[in-house]
């Protein structure tokens, strides 16, 4: 088991933040996660209908309400965001946590926040046109939060003589966790990413067993493998993320399952796994005691530790 396997926990942004929402942030630094993410949407699946609030407003309330968690999204897309302005905000939000941010990032999908700014009869991306658009973000973005001064001009994003100083907390810059599972993703994360991000293969979500998820994330490694191999990269530099709940494992069922869902996982190189926090009444609906218990007690029996940074 891996020394550097780490636990981390998603918060929805669905509560107002003085009516629990500071209180989540805080009770994920006092339980020892890693990392505490958000979802960076305009609104979310099932969520659509009911609250849900901005990622980088609520980060940098839980930047201010906490003091050594690291914060970020899982993830941030190009489906309503521009590099300019979004390193902007990334800049002030590395600044106001101290240097806590990871920022997740991939190409987005096709759900409402790919329609929300549409003009009347304009269709949404293709999943080409979303990764024409994901390859020329990430590069540009990467610049903006690197240099002093950027000016670029691609087919999608331009850039003319943007300031960013003082630029990151972080150098160079705050860390990348790219979401990708396809051969051009793969090879920006390969490219820019400190982290690669996955959910497994969604086809085997509803109707999979564990066993067809296991081989199925085994196979995107040997390709994130490959994509770094190709540039010359040790793919064992970057970190490997699972963010759960959308296989066909039930880690949250009990604190066994979790354990036995981690090991698996970790065998295969992974050193963060990510926990959404339980919320009552929806697909994350679990027991609290269960999830506190694993986020206290789980990484100790496996051998691991939430203590590197």
């Amino acid at each position: 088991m891996s020394p550097r396997l780490r636990l981390s926990t998603v918060i929805l942004p669905v509560r107002r933040w003085h009516e629990g929402g500071k209180e989540r942030w805080q009770r994920a630094e006092e339980l020892g996660f890693h990392t505490a993410y958000t979802y960076d949407h305009l609104s979310w699946r099932t969520f659509r209908d009911g609250p849900w609030f901005g990622a980088v407003p609520t980060l940098t309330a839980a930047a201010a309400a906490t003091d050594r968690l690291r914060l970020g999204t899982l993830v941030t897309s190009p489906n309503f965001r521009h590099p300019v302005t979004l390193a902007k905000d990334l800049i002030t939000l590395d600044d106001v946590s101290d240097g806590r941010i990871t920022l997740g990032i991939g190409a987005g999908g096709n759900g409402f926040d790919a329609t929300a700014l549409l003009k009347p009869g304009e269709e949404p991306w293709t999943p080409r046109e979303r990764a024409d658009h994901f390859g020329e973000f990430l590069p540009l973005l990467d610049r903006l939060l690197t240099e002093d001064v950027v000016s670029y001009e691609g087919d999608h994003y331009s850039a003319s003589e943007v300031r960013n100083i003082p630029g990151c907390v972080q150098r160079p810059r705050l860390p990348f966790a790219v979401a990708a599972t396809g051969p051009r993703g793969m090879k920006l994360a390969a490219r820019h990413g400190q982290a690669w991000v996955t959910t497994g293969d969604p086809k085997l979500f509803e109707n999979g067993t564990p066993e067809q998820s296991l081989q199925a994330i085994r196979g995107q490694i040997d390709k994130l493998t490959a994509a770094c191999d190709s540039l010359g990269r040790d793919a064992a530099e970057l970190d490997k993320i699972l963010l759960t709940g959308f296989t066909p494992d039930r880690p949250l069922d009990s604190f066994d399952a979790f354990v036995d869902f981690a090991g698996n996982h970790a065998e295969l190189g992974f050193n963060e796994i990510v926990l959404h926090w339980p919320l009552p009444g929806t697909d994350f609906a679990a027991d609290e005691k269960v999830f506190e218990r694993i986020a206290t007690e789980a990484l100790v029996q496996l051998g691991g530790s939430t203590a590197e940074a």
